[in-house]
């Protein structure tokens, strides 16, 4: 798919759109409308990006999620509720307009080549650290496993159901950023994780997160 020059842009707090995450997400403000229909006329494309902390003007960070609207089901009130596909990471660039909506120029980014037997080692640790977070009795938290259900009526899943989905996956990237998506709460991590365009060091901070949760899990159980 190719992707335009430059999209709409969501400046939202503690969101983060990752690829091929499925973000839902609830219309309301005025100016969201507008970019809501106007991108469902067009190409249905828009971007999300996490307002920088601290900030108290509208800043978006520098790396956002590029999306493709799967679902929008307006209401009678002119609001909506959508769905978002992440298609990309992307930079954002020079703003175009501000005014009714935010347009950036964006330049999508890839990770550049990586040793395939250190992502291999570091995913086999992500998967061990999935496993002893299910040892000590956290949930995981996934919201549905993309392209394989409906969108709208996402149902429960076990860890057998997702460790199974795990092990038929090849694509090393859309695994860290699927279990980066739905495992990791804090949207600092997130927005971390979607910020580090280097696999390997993406996987890292991955397993830096995983650890430190199950450190926590482990002094609250002795408590």
């Amino acid at each position: 798919m190719k992707l335009p020059s430059e999209v709409p842009v969501m400046v939202l707090p503690n969101a983060t759109l990752f690829p091929q995450a499925l973000l839902p997400l609830y219309i309301f403000e005025p100016r969201y409308r507008q970019m809501l229909l106007e991108s469902l006329h067009s190409n249905r494309l828009l971007s999300v990006a996490m307002q920088k902390p601290g900030r108290t003007r509208e800043t978006p960070s520098p790396i956002a999620g590029l999306g493709l609207i799967r679902v929008s089901v307006g209401h009678k009130d002119g609001t909506s509720h959508l769905i978002l596909q992440g298609l990309a990471r992307v930079q954002l660039a020079e703003t175009v307009r501000y005014k009714p909506y935010r347009i950036q120029r964006i330049r999508p980014l890839e990770s550049p080549p990586c040793n395939d037997v250190v992502v291999d080692a570091l995913l086999a640790k992500v998967r061990e650290l999935l496993e002893e977070r299910v040892t000590l009795g956290i949930p995981l938290p996934f919201l549905e496993l993309p392209k394989s259900q409906p969108v709208d009526a996402p149902p429960a899943f076990s860890p057998k159901d997702i460790f199974e989905y795990l092990d038929k996956l090849n694509d090393p990237e859309q695994i860290t950023d699927w279990v980066s998506s739905q495992v990791l709460r804090g949207p600092v991590e997130q927005q971390t994780i979607l910020e580090t365009v280097h696999l390997e060091a993406r996987l890292k901070h991955l397993i830096h997160f995983l650890m430190a949760e199950i450190t926590r899990q482990r002094k609250d159980k002795k408590r």
